[in-house]
């Protein structure tokens, strides 16, 4: 009768039980030869991630622990969790994914705000440029040297200008970075909420 089972059962009892045992437990699990085994000292460490059941003295299963994920089932739980909390952020901010354009709009407005700033000052260093580069040329004409000061105080102006101009391209970027992010939560929200995007 034995023959005919497709797994073989080994039961390794301990040799020493502690009197103070009270109700029994056995650990089942499968070895590396795919032999199903029987001990009542615990599975060993190697065999843990497999899974296991936990028996009682009758031999009924009161516990199963299952076997742990592999990375990529890990991966896809996490990747399932993050999109969860997404989701569930997403409509705590919007009811309707026409909130979803306001704050776009208002996203937009607020760069568009800043980018408008940045120009005015942008127009107000052309104008201090302009003069100064001006009264160098008034000293040339004169025969005289252009002033070191006067010379530092152009550099120092054509380097905020530089630094203005990078600050309106990084503006830039975060308004067309808002607009596909914008966009995704819009089609996600209408997914979630089943509407037409």
């Amino acid at each position: 009768m034995q023959k005919r089972h497709a797994l073989r059962v080994s039961l390794l009892v301990c040799l020493t039980i502690a009197p103070l045992a009270g109700a029994a437990e056995l650990y089942r699990y499968v070895d590396d030869k795919g032999v199903t085994v029987l001990n009542r000292q615990g599975v060993p460490p190697e065999y843990i991630g497999k899974g296991y059941e936990v028996l009682n003295d009758q031999g009924r299963v009161v516990r199963v622990v299952p076997p742990a994920p592999s990375r990529e089932e890990m991966q896809r739980q996490l990747d399932e969790q993050a999109r969860a909390s997404s989701d569930a952020q997403l409509l705590r901010l919007y009811t309707s994914v026409e909130d979803v354009d306001r704050a776009l709009e208002r996203k937009l407005a607020e760069l568009d705000g800043l980018i408008g700033v940045v120009q005015g000052n942008q127009q107000s260093l052309r104008r201090q440029l302009t003069g100064l580069q001006s009264q160098a040329a008034e000293s040339e004409r004169s025969g005289q040297d252009v002033p070191a000061h006067l010379l530092t105080q152009m550099e120092r102006l054509r380097e905020e200008q530089k630094r203005l101009d990078k600050e309106i391209a990084r503006y830039q970027a975060e308004s067309e970075k808002a607009k596909t992010g914008y966009a995704a939560d819009r089609a996600r929200l209408a997914e979630l909420l089943g509407s037409t995007p």
